[in-house]
């Protein structure tokens, strides 16, 4: 028993914690320890190959050797991206992930780029869902969220920021597909009650 009671005024007289509060603590500590461990993969485990592999509709699952299990949200690997061509503002606007059955689309410098392969970024809900359907050259630019700078507009721009904006370009042709071009809004010609033609954009 004066073991026990010297060995509690030893922890309390070193660590400054009463004994229950050393031992809990140090039991949180095996338990973290334990928990961060077991979320690696063991290095001779690292290499081996799945051993099942279920899909499911949205989602593939992957179960390996190890028991850890993977999940894949590109549901979309499968799928060719769709080439459009020649495409105005207003019809790239029907590609903004809004509708689960086109692609994610978005544009820079003129060229329409397939993002539906980050979906988690730029579809719904997505840190950057507010360029999808858009040409977003002009806030990739300036690095800006604002709606106001989601445009094509390079106009005023530096030459730091024209950098920037080549950066993006070189990044999203290296990781996505190009799947057409923008083209200005066809010119609407309308007729007057005395037959002239007016021209509206």
């Amino acid at each position: 028993m004066e073991l026990y009671s010297r060995m509690m005024e030893e922890i309390t007289f070193h660590t400054g914690l009463s004994p229950t509060a050393f031992f809990t603590i140090s039991a949180l500590m095996v338990v973290v320890y334990r928990t961060v461990c077991g979320m690696f993969v063991a290095p001779e485990d690292f290499n081996k190959p799945p051993t099942i592999t279920a899909s499911a509709s949205a989602t593939n699952i992957n179960i390996s050797n190890n028991g850890f299990t993977n999940l894949n949200f590109n549901d979309s690997t499968n799928e060719k991206p769709v080439h459009l061509g020649d495409v105005t503002e207003q019809q790239l606007r029907a590609y903004d992930g809004s509708d689960p059955n086109n692609p994610i689309l978005m544009a820079i410098k003129g060229q329409i780029y397939d993002v539906s392969t980050s979906k988690m970024f730029y579809g719904p809900g997505g840190p950057y869902a507010m360029f999808a359907g858009r040409e977003a050259s002009r806030a990739l630019a300036l690095l800006s969220f604002k709606p106001q700078d989601i445009n094509g507009n390079l106009e005023g721009l530096d030459a730091s920021e024209l950098e920037i904006l080549q950066d993006w370009e070189d990044k999203f042709e290296e990781k996505y597909v190009k799947v057409g071009q923008l083209v200005p809004e066809p010119m609407r010609t309308e007729h007057t009650q005395s037959g002239d033609k007016l021209k509206e954009s």
